[in-house]
């Protein structure tokens, strides 16, 4: 009767799952990535009846930014409000949509936001959304 043996074990390690593993990781990066930095991030007012601004989140949409100490942004760009009117008039020269949002940090000073909704109307911006943020329902609760 024959004896059967085992196979050698191998030494090499196998590194294509690895590589398959990584390439879905960097596509999923790759993807994500250009979402989550939509603008200047900022804590938003809370508000018990917010309305639904979807067009705010679209690539193209002006947004202005107030930061909790009182620096303004255009975009990503940090400008001052007296420099908003032309530049705002330049990204709505040839648009059907000429809506401007404006995002403020809760914390932020109200004089800053006036000045700015100020230098928003001096470019012509009739129309204007302040943005904000539902309370959560736990927190509604217990304000009732």
């Amino acid at each position: 009767m024959k004896k059967f043996s085992a196979a050698p074990p191998v030494a090499d390690i196998n590194v294509t799952p690895m590589v398959d593993v990584m390439l879905v990781m960097l596509i999923i990066f790759m993807v994500i990535t250009p979402m989550l930095s939509h603008g200047v991030s900022v804590d938003l007012v809370k508000t018990q009846n917010p309305i639904a601004m979807a067009n705010a989140e679209k690539e193209d949409a002006v947004v202005v930014a107030i930061t909790r100490t009182g620096d303004t942004f255009l975009g990503t760009t940090k400008t001052r409000p007296e420099d908003l009117p032309p530049k705002v008039k330049d990204l709505l020269a040839n648009r059907t949509d000429k809506m401007t949002y404006v995002k403020a940090d809760a914390r932020s000073s109200y004089k800053k936001v006036v000045d700015v909704v100020d230098n928003l109307r001096a470019a012509g911006v009739d129309q204007l959304g302040l943005m904000t943020e539902a309370v959560e329902e736990k927190n509604r609760a217990a304000h009732q």
